[in-house]
């Protein structure tokens, strides 16, 4: 029995979801999402709450019942509040710059890095050194912060490049005289 999937996704106030053509489509104020259905799992939206429950007892069902339960908690979130990932990079001479739907990074490479911010996702940078990615999509969010992070990962001597904020970087130790 998945403990996650027993608990019944509550539809908060202003939020309205719907299942057609074997899809779940959610609107609220931040935007709509939609998620295709699996087969193995059977969904219900009733009375202010989306309940999901194994269509059969197969093992295949039960392994992806938790899961699914979880991901329509994310498009719940993602169209109430959004989600948010915080980079920080940290080097001599590595930064970081905002210009409209471009990230401009320096990062010790002979040229700029520049990435393209991808539709449905919002990048700040607070100050020279941080990078706030935002969007109402989990998965986007996570694989942009991913593809910038991958630029320049944290090298375990002096911890330079791009990590997440709290994360932790295994430091080894220099060599001994």
């Amino acid at each position: 029995m998945s403990r996650i999937g027993k608990k019944a996704v509550a539809i908060p106030s202003g939020v309205t979801a719907a299942i057609d053509g074997g899809q779940l489509s959610v609107k609220g104020p931040k935007g709509t999402l939609a998620m295709p259905l699996s087969d193995v799992i059977k969904y219900e939206v009733a009375d202010g709450s989306i309940s999901v429950q194994p269509a059969n007892d197969s093992r295949e069902a039960r392994a992806f019942w938790g899961m699914q339960r979880t991901l329509v908690q994310n498009l719940i979130t993602g169209v109430t509040e959004g989600f948010t990932k915080v980079l920080e990079i940290t080097g001599v001479g590595y930064r970081a710059n905002s210009q409209g739907k471009n990230l401009k990074l320096q990062l010790g490479y002979s040229h700029d890095v520049d990435f393209a911010v991808p539709e449905g996702i919002e990048i700040k940078t607070p100050d020279n050194t941080t990078i706030e990615i935002s969007g109402i999509d989990k998965q986007q969010v996570g694989q942009v912060a991913a593809e910038i992070r991958r630029w320049r990962k944290p090298e375990p001597y002096k911890g330079k490049g791009i990590k997440y904020r709290g994360e932790y970087i295994f430091r080894k130790e220099g060599k001994k005289k």
